[in-house]
């Protein structure tokens, strides 16, 4: 990754830099967006703004969507970078005021778009899934009503670093999971969780604290559309070693099936096998059904 895009211009990375003074950089209020393209276009980009004119219209940044001019920013920064796919960051930030915590709106955020190659994800690596680590680490409460998707991220920071002190999650490169601080199922890292029990989906409900994740909202749809049965609740850790599948979802990722589950180290329980180590069927269905509707070409899966 060479070039970024700066408030619309394409930028040497190196160059690229925000004052200072920016609150993004000394207060963390600024949102981001992750997506992924499919055919060099932006996946599911108009739901993303949606989600970011929320979060900026709640923190006070001015921010009007514009799907047209992202995606020519994209396209331009595609090419610059030599991709023909990508995974995309979007990135606004409050911009520069003065010392201290604002008492009104913003006036001129930085907007910085970054793109660099996609994760390998061969039809192979989707087959076998990956590991799911249970952690000590617990979901915070959101900043608001809802959980953003702020530059404020020691949350999962602290999360990663302790999945980073297991080896056997390490070797499997596995999802870490943290609970709600009364014990219940929240989400991964940088995933939201779904599991399958006897035909019905569950996934923890958005009380829990969890980011309302747009592969999630997808994937909610999907499963109304061709009426399997699906529910938003609180779950418990005892419930997902019971699932017949589990599977994670992102925007870079899609649906990940979760074929085994760690738990903690000092729990003294081997790996447990979900789903006879492969992709479930009925993970075999919403995967394929959020590809179509995320506008990816070769669908099946």
């Amino acid at each position: 990754m060479k070039y970024t895009m700066m408030n619309g211009q394409l930028t040497e990375l190196k160059q690229a830099a925000i004052p200072v003074m920016d609150h993004g950089f000394l207060y963390g209020i600024g949102l981001f967006e992750t997506f992924r393209t499919y055919h060099g276009k932006p996946s599911i980009l108009g739901r993303h703004l949606e989600r970011m004119a929320a979060g900026c219209n709640e923190l006070g940044i001015p921010f009007t969507a514009d799907p047209d001019e992202l995606e020519q920013w994209i396209a331009r920064l595609l090419a610059a970078n030599e991709l023909e796919e990508a995974y995309i960051r979007y990135t606004v930030s409050a911009g520069e005021e003065l010392l201290g915590l604002p008492a009104g709106n913003y006036s001129e955020p930085n907007h910085i778009v970054f793109a660099k190659p996609l994760p390998a994800m061969s039809d192979e690596w989707y087959e076998k899934g990956k590991a799911l680590q249970l952690l000590r680490t617990r979901r915070n409460t959101p900043e608001g009503q809802v959980r953003f998707k702020s530059l404020h991220y020691m949350n999962n920071i602290l999360a990663k670093r302790e999945l980073m002190q297991y080896e056997q999650a390490v070797q499997l490169q596995a999802e870490g999971l943290m609970l709600t601080p009364e014990g219940h199922l929240a989400e991964g890292m940088v995933s939201n969780l779904f599991f399958v029990k006897d035909g019905m989906v569950f996934t923890p409900e958005l009380s829990t604290g969890i980011l309302p994740g747009i592969t999630r909202e997808v994937v909610l749809e999907a499963c109304k559309e061709r009426k399997i049965p699906v529910t938003e609740g609180r779950y418990t850790w005892e419930a997902l070693r019971g699932a017949d599948e589990i599977f994670m979802t992102s925007s870079i990722q899609e649906l990940v099936p979760i074929t085994a589950i760690l738990d903690l180290p000092a729990a003294g329980y081997p790996a447990l096998e979900i789903s006879q180590g492969r992709m479930g069927p009925m993970t075999r269905e919403l995967l394929h059904l959020y590809r179509i509707k995320a506008g990816r070409r070769d669908a099946a899966t």
